[in-house]
């Protein structure tokens, strides 16, 4: 069942050089139960869509049109059109964000038990008694030993992987139906990164909530979701199931990135794949696909590079539910 609808979603950013085109038409949508990885690059509008859709875009320095409708508890919700006093009641009751950096998004002058209880005492109309033995219960949750005593720390009192199950367990203190995780395990070590993954997996189904995962490593989406959208320049090039993403990628961007993953099977001698070039500028994008410039699959199309570059493809179904952005129409790369 549908739980987030979204629908031709456009952020731009008005600057003194003109328009930056942060996303430009994304459409998507995420299951109940399920987890949905959106990755690309830096700049590429991963971050960006799903900010817009916790409604935390400055509203005088940001235009966003399109539509994304959550099917909460209370309802049908049209997320990116909410004024802000209805925002803040969705936010962390229906919809909950892990930010990247756990060390900026936690304050440093509050002790981790008064944050956590705020995030509760938000929604909820009970003492902070009650607050507090739910941090208990969700520090517990998230594997934090003590979590009594740890009440009373402060944030540079903890690791980075602790830090990182705080912001889980405040996310989760009301339990969202959606939790978005922007770059998760982003400076943690290999070991923590899959403790992480693993815990927000093991929560994804104990409280049955659908996960949208956000990272530029798709050798971290490989154990972690159910579905891939590629996005590169504000749009989606890519989408499929994760097992088909990474057996028969369509699109050539895709490709480049599963191929810049390190191999444990690959040489010392061998040096790791690197895609050529740069991302375009997204003030002045080119009338085409953005990607052309950078293709090394553009010879192949009918009508040569020419067409990559002065023509913009649409997001089409070549398989089964596997959409792809690309004037390449073979079934393999």
């Amino acid at each position: 069942m549908t739980l987030l609808q979204v629908e031709d979603l456009h952020v731009s950013f008005p600057t003194i050089d003109g328009l930056v085109k942060a996303v430009d038409g994304v459409s998507f949508e995420v299951n109940r139960g399920e987890t949905l990885a959106i990755v690309g690059e830096s700049g590429s509008g991963k971050t960006v869509t799903n900010l817009a859709l916790m409604n935390l875009l400055p509203q005088r320095a940001s235009r966003i049109t399109g539509h994304a409708f959550l099917n909460s508890r209370q309802g049908e919700i049209d997320l990116v059109n909410l004024p802000e006093t209805q925002a803040q009641q969705v936010r962390g009751l229906n919809i909950a964000m892990i930010f990247q950096d756990p060390m900026s998004a936690l304050h440093p002058y509050f002790t981790i038990g008064d944050q956590i209880v705020e995030a509760h005492q938000a929604h909820n109309a009970v003492s902070k008694e009650e607050s507090r033995q739910r941090a208990i219960e969700l520090l517990e949750l998230v594997g934090i030993s003590e979590a009594k005593a740890r009440l009373n720390s402060y944030p540079h009192q903890f690791s980075g992987g602790m830090r990182q199950r705080v912001l889980i367990a405040m996310a989760l203190m009301n339990d969202p139906e959606l939790l978005i995780a922007d770059e998760p395990t982003t400076a943690l070590d290999v070991t923590v990164q899959a403790q992480i993954l693993r815990l927000l997996r093991e929560l994804q189904k104990e409280l049955h909530m659908a996960i949208i995962l956000i990272t530029h490593d798709l050798g971290v989406v490989a154990g972690a979701a159910d579905r891939v959208n590629v996005m590169y320049a504000g749009k989606i090039v890519e989408s499929a199931d994760v097992n088909e993403i990474y057996a028969r990628p369509l699109a050539p961007y895709t490709h480049e990135l599963l191929a810049s993953i390190p191999r444990p099977d690959i040489q010392k001698e061998e040096r790791l794949h690197a895609i050529g070039g740069q991302p375009p500028s997204l003030l002045k994008l080119p009338p085409g696909c953005a990607f052309a410039p950078r293709c090394d699959f553009s010879s192949r199309v009918a009508g040569g590079k020419q067409v990559c570059l002065s023509t913009m493809p649409d997001l089409t179904e070549r398989r089964n539910n596997h959409w792809v952005r690309c004037h390449l129409t073979g079934d393999t790369l």
